[in-house]
């Protein structure tokens, strides 16, 4: 109940943010925090200048309010009408700039110098500078009347740069001095220019309607190229676009617009150049709608996706409803399907004789801006005052009204959500004593193709049946979901060293998987074994991890143990690792080790010492079954013998309770290990914290890639396959274990159902969790789940903006296939290329992910 209260708590948050970006995805009045000028964010080397007066007036020393120095940047000389001298600030990335300030010298009261004028020239990328203009096209700003007071000015139009250059302005020879500083916020975007036909002129009966784009900073012939202007500067239109005028000067001022009979083809074409390859989620078009005046949104839009230097032959294509009630502007949000591209060509075709927009942005890889402040805001600063109220410095509340309408207006959600939380609460009590007594049998969640909605099927469990009884009704919690389906790529792969052994001929053993192969077919037409040909290990967490063919397991029947039997007297208890329904997880240290092991095992230990050892130990009340599994998983265990997989070292069968002895590594679980890591970089040389380079990132995943190849080649499937399972030797040594399910400090990462079975459902490929189908290519997605907590240094928990019913909502997405499901987004340290590869690990279609010798390959390829 609390859990689902904190969740409503949260919704505000999203509600706020909802309501925010109906205006635009940047918002002018809100973006306005201090960019580190003031605070000394914003480093000494990144701030230049053409000049100055001496060493003590250098560029360095213009920063707001700052008295270092002499006091601030003082140019050599400026002379009247000759401007070629400036303070340059380079922010390192693409920023959104609302608003700047500046201060002349004071110098406790010694300085008298200030500039009374100065123009402002930015630039995206240091090779074209452009000089920005206000609405009414005037480029010199007014600046400072005395030497102390700070002078903020609101930049209409907003401009997008990097780099920006203060430049002094001057009608009389006099001396110069400036302290600057930037507000605004990142232009996450990373749209850097858009190119599209120039705006036209509507004439009205009573007055001409211009619907060029007035602020556009690049060339304005026929068309508009390399530039960014209205469509980017985070204000919308009205919805009656001839009253414009009452806000900004003449009416359209706000839209770009164009006429039908202008474009023969019935479309046109807007291009967007972005900053480096993005994946896209969506486009938002704001259109105006005032069919009065023949002016609709567009009817269809066609786009054309280029992530190097080719265009992809297939482009997409969306279609909004037509509204012919309702003339307000409205946003049309367009799925973009996760596209990877660095540009985007985009048709708009008409659906009437005008079609007008005000505002395009996009969402990719980066987070959306919202209206409240940043996550991660500098520190030291706060949005500056509005111009107005300069000598306060108080921020701009012209939206006080409207916030304090939305949070009344949340209150009434709340009071809403808490009473369909009580009700969901006594429903579902209601729905678990129904299904009580289905619970006792083995289920399987599937999909309902006829009505696209969940419902759970009664499977007999015998090879070769497939009696079910369907349900139409709806449910929010997936049932238990069968976990013991795999689909071996082929049934023929054994493990090696069994493939034609002396005591069973190889046309033995083809009989022997002809006879327990039985396979059922799901409604994709792909077999899976049925549940008869899985072996089902229990395990001594109560979960089962490894999945082994019967063929397999047939195979390894007749094979005795060939792990010794280990003095329990030797064996040191250090720490308990886990527990679960049939046993527990021990750490220990294990003496003499060495002379219990095959030959052909090293240990990175010397002589005498003791080593560190995970010990199984299976409860001596455990049922017959539990010890039958528990033995099965150890002749099992035995057989796996891989650089990357965790080893069986010896057991202790003669007596209860039985044990099985392990690896562990010294630097414990790769969760952990990362999570008290950070990457390289500056960040980390502050804070004096250990470092893991990228390098080291590729190499552990490329470990995993190669211990899972392993596995898939003996049509094993983990299913479980996480950081948590991941254990870290010296020199960043990975091998893969199988008893993170077992440890309290992960049981945030599976989701309980019913009180009867857990599953880490955020690594679960939907075919896992919706059918129960386990098979390498479901370990290949949670592979890539797990490369995306390596990247992230596990500082996040997958899909932790969304609730465990939401994740298991959207596998319900991807078994829809109609582009409205979410992925996990691309880590900041994550290269373009290996995204994409994360992406082709969770594709809808199994068979189109790549297989783990891909991977490895694939991973090989990345190291440096």
């Amino acid at each position: 109940m609390m859990r689902h209260l904190s969740d409503a708590l949260f919704l505000p948050l999203i509600v706020i943010q909802l309501l925010g970006t109906v205006t635009s995805q940047v918002n002018p009045g809100v973006c306005r925090y201090a960019l580190g000028m003031s605070s000394g964010q914003i480093p000494d080397e990144d701030i230049s200048a053409s000049s100055q007066w001496s060493e003590s007036t250098a560029a360095r020393y213009g920063r707001l309010d700052g008295e270092e120095g002499d006091g601030a940047w003082c140019p050599i000389t400026v002379e009247p009408d000759h401007l070629k001298e400036f303070l340059q600030i380079d922010l390192r990335s693409l920023h959104f700039i609302t608003l700047v300030g500046t201060q002349g010298r004071h110098a406790g009261g010694m300085g008298n110098e200030f500039a009374q004028m100065y123009k402002i020239k930015y630039s995206r990328d240091g090779s074209r500078w452009i000089s920005w203009r206000n609405r009414q096209g005037k480029q010199v700003i007014e600046g400072n009347r005395n030497t102390y007071d700070i002078a903020l000015r609101d930049m209409q139009p907003p401009i997008i740069a990097r780099l920006v250059r203060f430049m002094p302005v001057i009608d009389h020879s006099m001396n110069v001095c400036m302290r600057v500083e930037l507000y605004g916020c990142e232009w996450l975007d990373g749209l850097v220019s858009y190119n599209a036909p120039a705006g036209q002129q509507m004439n009205l009966p009573a007055y001409p309607v211009y619907l060029n784009d007035s602020v556009y900073d690049g060339a304005v012939i026929y068309s508009m190229t390399e530039g960014l202007g209205q469509l980017t500067d985070g204000v919308c239109g009205e919805d009656d676009f001839t009253l414009s005028h009452v806000h900004n000067g003449w009416p359209g001022y706000d839209y770009v617009g164009w006429n039908n009979d202008s474009f023969p083809g019935g479309s046109i074409e807007i291009m967007f150049e972005f900053d480096r390859i993005r994946n896209f989620t969506s486009m938002k078009v704001h259109c105006n709608n005032m069919f009065s005046r023949h002016v609709k949104a567009f009817q269809q839009v066609v786009c054309h996706f280029r992530s190097d230097s080719d265009w992809e032959t297939t482009p997409l294509a969306f279609s909004p409803v037509e509204d012919e009630k309702n003339p307000s502007a409205r946003f049309i949000t367009v799925k973009l399907a996760n596209h990877m591209a660095s540009a985007i060509k985009c048709q708009f075709y008409f659906a009437d004789a005008w079609m007008l927009f005000s505002e395009i942005t996009f969402q990719s890889d980066t987070a959306m801006y919202n209206t409240t402040p940043p996550s991660t805001p500098k520190p030291g600063t706060s949005p500056p005052p509005s111009p107005e109220d300069d000598p306060t410095h108080k921020v701009d509340d012209s939206n006080t009204r409207i916030l304090i309408g939305c949070l009344v207006a949340i209150i009434f959600i709340l009071v809403a959500i808490i009473v369909i939380i009580l009700w969901r609460q006594v429903w579902q009590k209601m729905l678990e004593k129904a299904s009580r007594r289905i619970l006792d049998d083995e289920l399987t969640a599937s999909l309902s193709i006829q009505s696209e909605t969940f419902s759970y099927n009664h499977t007999s469990n015998r090879p070769g049946t497939a009696g079910e009884q369907e349900s139409n009704s709806t449910y929010e919690r997936i049932f238990p979901l069968g976990p013991d389906y795999q689909e071996p790529s082929r049934l023929i792969c054994k493990l090696p060293e069994f493939a034609q052994s002396s005591e069973e001929p190889a046309s033995a053993a083809a009989a022997a998987a002809s006879k327990s192969t039985t396979q059922t077919v799901v409604q994709d037409g792909a077999p899976h074994y049925a549940e008869a040909d899985i072996v089902n290990l229990q395990g001594v967490t109560g979960g089962n991890t490894y999945a082994i063919p019967a063929v397999t397991m047939d195979l390894l029947s007749g094979k005795d143990v060939v792990v010794e039997e280990f003095p329990r007297k030797l064996l040191t208890f250090k720490e308990k690792l886990g527990e679960g329904q049939f046993g527990e997880v021990h750490l220990c240290e294990a003496e003499g080790m060495q002379e219990f092991i095959n030959e052909d095992y090293l240990f990175d230990v010397p002589e005498g010492q003791p080593v560190l050892v995970a010990v199984k130990m299976l409860r001596s009340d455990a049922n017959k079954n539990a010890r039958n599994d528990f033995l099965k998983e150890i002749k099992i265990m035995s057989r796996l013998k891989d650089p990357n997989i965790i080893r069986l070292l010896a057991v202790c069968i003669y007596s209860d309770p039985l044990c099985m002895i392990t690896e562990y590594m010294e630097n414990g679980d790769l969760n952990q290990f990362l999570s008290r890591h950070e990457p390289e970089g500056q960040l980390a040389l502050l804070s004096s914290a250990p470092t893991v380079s990228f390098g080291d990132l590729c190499y552990m995943a490329t470990q995993i890639a190669s211990g899972m190849k392993y596995l898939s080649s003996l049509n094993f499937v983990h299913r479980d396959l996480a950081t948590r399972n991941c254990l870290v030797g010296k020199n960043y040594t990975i091998k893969i274990a199988d008893f993170g399910m077992s440890r309290n400090l992960y049981s945030g990462d599976y989701y309980r159902i019913q009180g009867r079975a857990v599953l880490p459902i955020r690594w679960m490929s939907w075919e896992s969790i919706l059918l129960g189908k386990f098979t390498t290519a479901s370990d290949v997605w949670a592979y890539a789940v797990t490369l995306w907590e390596i990247l992230n240094f596990c500082k996040e928990q997958p899909y932790s903006q969304l609730t465990d019913e939401q994740v298991i909502e959207n596998t319900g997405e991807f078994f829809r296939d109609q582009k409205r499901q979410i992925y996990l987004p691309q880590p900041v340290l994550c290269p373009d290329s290996l995204y994409k590869i994360m992406l082709n690990c969770w594709r809808r279609n199994a068979k189109e992910r790549p297989s783990f010798q891909e991977l490895h390959r694939a991973l090989l390829d990345l190291q440096p």
